[in-house]
């Protein structure tokens, strides 16, 4: 099973991850950006690449 991990003490909320998943994964929520359906993921690592503060951390 795959493990996404977003760490909100970092995350700036930029939505980066939200635009770039293929599935769906990651959800804005008011003023945070949140792991939504962890398991739609594909472990293609878009959001570890794509987040400017590497927030993100995709374990397989």
């Amino acid at each position: 099973m795959v493990s996404v991990k977003l760490d909100q003490d970092t995350c700036t909320a930029c939505q980066t991850c939200v635009d770039t998943c293929p599935m769906g994964v990651f959800e804005a929520q008011g003023d945070k950006v949140v792991v939504a359906q962890e398991d739609q993921c594909i472990s293609c690592r878009a959001c570890e690449a794509s987040c400017p503060v590497t927030a993100i951390v995709v374990e397989d």
